[in-house]
C-alpha cells in the first residue's frame, strides 16, 4: 500500500472511530504530517484533557499514553505500537522509590512526567522540563526527592540553591550522549547560530548553549527570535517541525540525536490501530486515580517557559 493511500484511509477511520491524533514533536515527519496535534510532554497531557474525541491515537513513547488515559479515564487511548517504551521511564520502579521515600518522610516528591503510572502514584506532584523549576521552587519542603533525570534535576538545581535535591540516577541517552564537542564542532561550522539545548541534556553541554529549553520551548522561542540560523541539542527530528513553522530560517540538529524508540510507531501501525481500536492503554483504577492527583497539580502549575 502506497504513502498516499495509507494517509487517505487514516483520515477516513479517524472521522468514523471518532478520534484524534497526538503526535510529539520527536515522532518521524510522516506521523507528525498526520497528526491533529504536535507538542511536548505537557502540551499533549493538557490536550488530552480538552479533546471531544472518543479515541485518542497517542504517538509517542509508553508513559505519554499513560498519562493521557490517567487524565481521561473515561477515553480509549490507543498506543500503536507496545513496544515504544521509554528506557528513563523505566529507571525508576515504585519499590526502589518507596524506599528512598521512607528514609527521607520530611521530602516532597517531585516525579517528571517520564515515569511509570504506579511510580506518579507515589509522588506528591509531577513536571515536565518547561515547568520542572517552577514545580520545585513551589515544593513547601526544603528537601526534594527528584527522579528520575539526573540530568533535569542538576538544571533544575541551580534554580532552587536552597533546596536540598535528591537526585535519582536516571539518564536520557539521546540528550546524555550529545557531548560539549559536537555542540562546539557544529558553532564552528555555523558562527552565527544560535545554540538552543535540552535540560536533559549534560550541565556541561547546556553550558555551550544559548539557551536551555522544553521542545515547545524552543518552538516558541525560534518563532520570535531575530536569529536566522540555530543549532539544536535535542532529538533531530523537532527540526522538522521547526523548518514547517519557520521556512525561512535554517536548523542544524546533532546528527547522533535520534530516540530509537520514538521511531518505532510508524503510518502502518497507526492504521492498523485505527481500524482495530488497539492496542489500547489499560491501567489499574487504583493506580490511575493515585497518579492523577501529581498529574493534575503539574497541569495546574502551568508552563514555566
Amino acid at each position: 500500500m502506497d504513502k498516499r493511500t495509507i494517509i487517505n484511509k487514516i483520515n477516513d477511520l479517524k472521522k468514523k472511530n471518532n478520534a484524534i491524533i497526538f503526535a510529539h514533536n520527536y515522532q518521524t515527519p510522516d506521523i507528525q504530517d498526520i497528526a491533529d496535534f504536535v507538542g511536548d510532554s505537557l502540551d499533549l497531557s493538557l490536550k488530552a484533557t480538552k479533546t471531544d474525541a472518543e479515541n485518542i491515537i497517542f504517538c509517542g513513547v509508553d508513559f505519554m499514553a499513560e498519562a493521557a488515559k490517567i487524565l481521561n479515564p473515561e477515553k480509549t487511548v490507543i498506543h500503536p505500537d507496545k513496544n515504544a517504551e521509554c528506557p528513563m521511564a523505566e529507571m525508576v520502579d515504585a519499590e526502589s522509590l518507596s524506599w528512598l521515600i521512607k528514609d527521607n518522610p520530611d521530602a516532597e516528591v517531585v516525579a517528571y512526567i517520564n515515569t511509570t503510572a504506579e511510580v506518579k502514584a507515589l509522588v506528591d506532584i509531577c513536571c515536565t522540563s518547561a515547568n520542572g523549576v517552577k514545580i520545585v521552587k513551589s515544593t513547601s519542603s526544603k528537601k526534594v526527592i527528584f527522579v528520575p533525570d539526573v540530568n533535569l534535576g542538576l538544571y533544575i538545581q541551580r534554580f532552587v540553591p536552597e533546596k536540598e535535591m535528591i537526585l535519582w540516577p536516571g539518564i536520557c541517552s539521546t540528550h546524555h550522549n550529545i557531548t560539549k564537542e559536537e555542540i562546539l564542532t557544529l558553532k564552528k561550522d555555523h558562527p552565527n547560530a544560535e545554540v538552543l539545548v535540552h535540560p536533559e541534556c549534560r550541565l556541561e553541554v547546556i553550558d555551550t548553549a544559548d539557551k536551555a529549553f522544553s521542545t515547545n520551548g524552543m518552538v516558541n522561542y525560534v518563532k520570535q527570535s531575530k536569529a536566522k540560523e540555530f543549532i539544536i541539542g535535542t532529538e533531530k527530528d523537532i527540526c522538522y517541525r521547526l523548518k514547517k513553522e519557520n521556512p525561512e530560517k535554517t536548523f542544524y540538529p546533532v546528527p547522533s540525536a535520534v530516540c530509537p524508540n520514538m521511531k518505532k510507531i510508524t503510518l502502518e501501525k497507526v492504521l492498523n490501530s485505527l481500524k482495530t481500536l488497539e492496542p489500547k492503554t489499560i491501567l489499574p483504577d487504583d493506580i490511575m486515580k493515585k497518579a492523577r492527583l501529581p498529574l493534575q497539580k503539574m497541569m495546574d502549575a502551568g508552563r514555566g517557559d
